[in-house]
């Protein structure tokens, strides 16, 4: 009986531990989205009432907002905001911009970074992105327009290599880079290059190609 008893509580041990992984998952591939997007609804909602108020970004629970990106491909209702920074924290509820890199239209290297899945997937579909998509990115003063200049799953690298966030982005394997002309504005989109967990990252470069001031 004792025998029969021990192997009962066992089997429900195990169920119970199964359920427990089951509802993990979900909530990893679900739960985080549902929830990044209500995230993304709310910073973009606090930053545009600071822009009304003459501010350049706005304080959120998730971090320092300072811009709302815009890709047309992934659809009209695309609005994801960007957040100072690439914390977990950040990259949790939008697009996190690589501390010390150039601004939005600065000389420089706009470099941002973003989840593939989980926790909204804003770059989820970073491998339709083609040569000559746009990415629209939104401040208080101008919105400005970038053009792709590398397919989207054009170019894959160790999480470890940096050089895709430098002003100037130069391939040290002569391979996808943008075009090496001092005095760019570029942008630089950063994400996983798996679905599931990977130390490699799927990165796109583009080039600024106008600026409309707001108003």
């Amino acid at each position: 009986m004792t025998g029969r008893r021990v192997a009962l509580w066992g089997g429900v041990v195990l169920i119970l531990v199964g359920l427990s992984m089951l509802g993990y998952v979900a909530w990893e591939f679900w739960g985080t989205n549902w929830v990044s997007h209500r995230h993304q609804k709310e910073a973009v909602h606090q930053l545009r009432d600071a822009w009304k108020q003459g501010e350049s970004g706005a304080s959120t629970h998730f971090g320092r907002a300072s811009a709302i990106i815009e890709i047309p491909r992934f659809g009209k209702d695309y609005e994801v905001p960007v957040f100072e920074g690439t914390s977990d924290s950040v990259l949790a509820a939008g697009f996190g911009h690589f501390t010390g890199t150039a601004g939005p239209g600065h000389v420089g290297n706009y470099a941002l970074a973003a989840h593939r899945v989980t926790h909204g997937e804003p770059l989820r579909h970073m491998p339709d992105l083609r040569v000559g998509d746009r990415v629209r990115v939104l401040t208080r003063t101008a919105t400005y327009v970038y053009r792709l200049t590398s397919r989207g799953d054009g170019l894959v690298v160790p999480f470890t290599d940096t050089w895709v966030t430098t002003p100037l982005p130069k391939n040290p394997d002569g391979g996808v880079q943008p075009d090496q002309r001092k005095g760019q504005r570029l942008i630089t989109l950063t994400t996983c290059s798996e679905l599931f967990h990977t130390d490699d990252r799927m990165v796109a470069f583009g080039v600024l190609e106008s600026r409309t001031p707001v108003g």
